[in-house]
């Protein structure tokens, strides 16, 4: 039987198995759902080793990681290790939702849950091709290797570390993770670069105690003013960050990536309908597109600092402090980058006031970029083209998923980010989707890449 025909004949089959693993309410954001974080990954490594993979769970000092594997291809084919995650995000507030968030329901061509597009619909596409090649044809035409955890939305704490102690386990030619979206069902998107980030604290110092403003104001530098002058500073007129050196190794976009992102129009008028701002900001010389996935930035993320209650209360602070963080593009460091602004900031500094600025544990990470002519980006390409019926769009995403850069840098694979969310997914929102068309066309396209990224080049 043809695979694609099996996984067509079995749509229904797989979406009541998919349903089954979202009333799962794997919430790792708090303690109060680890046995039910515990049931999803027992639940996922039970399905697995039912499709035939040897699969394991490895505990670590938080949640466990699911590995499964399936190696007896043809000799010398390639093995594809696939990446993903069963924990979610709350699902708060729950009075917005239509329907309970974990009571998974199907209404105008999608299922409602939490997790549904974020991360198991896109994860289980890959099972439900794995098996529908492996009851069509009896065996893969790649190895194929599983790592799924289930900390993803707490920041992965404990990946890195599993990555790096199972380097030989986890070894492959190439990684695929799906927790992306492309642009509509008409138009798939592979993510070909993600930015990195640098998160800090900037923190002014004045007088010993909070002061009153009757009586020093005018005579002492008030640390809220002297951080808002600092801030002031790390932006010139044009919307490029101010920091001496920020800019030197940032690699520049050439004539090929700049027309591919421009076939997805990004305007002044669709940034005002999806935020609400009366007109959009940012670096002169680059497109919306380009500024928020090509370029780096600098942004306020929160200041604190005087009195913010209600009412009043006439005071000089003693301190203020801002929230500050950095996305960063190939081929930028994130703690040469925090170096740089430590550096500049102490220049800056008025003689009245001190500064320190604070590198956030754990809340740095660099950038990630795919060599988009890659023979498995090919692959993708045309698996995307049958299975979806589209050729895919390259785009540069703006977040950051940290365990693209640990693939690369502690296996050496490359890493395609085979997305099949939409747009409108509500991921992290209430009424999460996930477009069973998305599934089907999903499904057919891991058929598809499966099957092109084994053929000999």
């Amino acid at each position: 039987m043809n695979p694609q025909q099996y996984a067509i004949e079995r749509q229904d089959e797989f979406l009541d198995e998919l349903i089954d693993w979202l009333k799962i309410s794997s919430i790792s954001t708090t303690p109060d759902y680890k046995t039910d974080v515990q049931r999803a990954a027992d639940w996922l490594a039970r399905h697995m080793a039912g499709l035939g993979l040897e699969t394991q769970i490895f505990e670590t000092p938080g949640n466990p990681i699911v590995f499964g594997r399936r190696l007896q291809a043809v000799p010398d084919a390639p093995t594809v290790l696939v990446y993903g995650h069963y924990d979610v995000q709350p699902p708060d507030p729950l009075d917005a939702w239509q329907t309970p968030p974990f009571e998974p329901s199907v209404r105008n061509g999608s299922l409602y849950a939490r997790g549904a597009a974020d991360d198991k619909g896109q994860l289980f596409i890959h099972l439900k091709a794995a098996q529908s090649i492996l009851h069509a044809t009896g065996t893969l035409p790649v190895n194929l290797k599983f790592v799924v955890e289930g900390e993803e939305e707490i920041g992965s704490p404990n990946l890195k570390a599993f990555v790096e102690s199972h380097r030989d386990l986890l070894a492959a030619d190439v990684a695929v993770i799906s927790d992306t979206h492309g642009n509509g069902l008409d138009q798939p998107t592979i993510i070909y670069a993600l930015r990195g980030l640098v998160y800090m604290e900037l923190e002014v110092r004045g007088p010993a105690t909070d002061l009153h403003s009757g009586i020093f104001g005018g005579a002492v530098h008030n640390p809220a003013q002297a951080l808002c002058e600092i801030i002031a500073r790390l932006h010139d007129s044009d919307g490029r960050v101010a920091i001496p050196g920020f800019y030197d190794r940032v690699r520049a976009l050439d004539h090929e990536e700049r027309a591919e992102i421009a076939r997805l129009p990004y305007t002044d008028e669709d940034v005002r309908r999806e935020t609400g701002v009366p007109a959009s900001w940012g670096e002169a010389g680059y497109t919306l597109r380009e500024r928020v996935g090509a370029r780096p930035t600098l942004e306020i993320n929160g200041i604190i600092g005087g009195w913010t209650g209600q009412g009043g209360k006439t005071v000089i602070p003693a301190k203020a402090l801002a929230k500050v963080s950095c996305r960063l593009v190939a081929d930028q460091d994130p703690l040469e980058i925090f170096a740089l602004i430590q550096d500049f900031v102490a220049q800056i500094t008025p003689p009245t006031v001190t500064s320190e600025v604070r590198l956030l544990p754990g809340r740095h990470g660099h950038p990630a970029i795919v060599d988009r002519h890659a023979p498995a980006v090919e692959a993708a390409i045309a698996a995307y083209e049958e299975g979806w019926g589209a050729r895919p769009i390259f785009a540069r995403e703006g977040g950051s998923i940290p365990v693209v850069v640990d693939f690369q840098r502690v296996l050496g694979a490359p890493v395609i980010l085979m997305g099949f969310g939409l747009p409108d997914d509500n991921l992290h929102a209430p009424n999460e989707k996930f477009s069973l068309e998305a599934f089907r066309r999903g499904i057919a396209t891991a058929i598809s890449f499966y099957q092109r990224v084994a053929q000999p080049k």
